[in-house]
């Protein structure tokens, strides 16, 4: 298939209320761990996209949603199509554990970002953790600025 731009997709680096992180085992992404995400879709602004995606792949709901980076994914051998995407990655917080996942993913582990770095994961999932380890936040605005107001 033809590919005529990048694609925008959300991920979020959810935190139970212990500090842990939610992963989830991807048959997408050649069984690595990832961030749960996807598609921004058409009309839709990335916040609402990001709640969204992780209520359609966990069945949790998510609260303190800020920008964490940007990363460009641009033909990653471990995903399953060729691809040029972009992630906008946020980081978020979640009161439960109840987790139901979809068919996408084949099991989920909550797990320290620290021990997380010991399972076989996605190396732009990698490189997200190690960035939040290191305190490393977007350089960008945290703020999305969303439509268009005279000052």
């Amino acid at each position: 298939p033809n590919i005529a731009y990048p694609e925008p997709t959300v991920g979020a680096l959810i935190f139970d209320q212990q500090g842990r992180i939610l992963l989830l085992k991807s048959k997408k992404h050649k069984n690595r761990y990832v961030i749960p995400g996807g598609h921004v879709e058409i009309g839709e602004k990335m916040h609402d996209a990001v709640r969204r995606e992780v209520k359609e792949e966990t069945g949790l709901n998510i609260y303190d949603v800020e920008i964490l980076a940007v990363q460009d994914s641009i033909f990653n051998k471990f995903y399953h199509k060729r691809k040029h995407f972009i992630y906008i990655d946020f980081s978020c917080k979640t009161d439960s554990d109840d987790v139901k996942i979809n068919e996408e993913s084949e099991e989920f582990v909550w797990i320290t970002p620290q021990e997380s770095l010991s399972l076989p994961l996605d190396p732009y999932t990698e490189r997200l953790i190690q960035e939040y380890l290191k305190g490393n936040k977007s350089k960008y605005r945290k703020k999305i600025i969303y439509g268009y107001k005279k000052l």
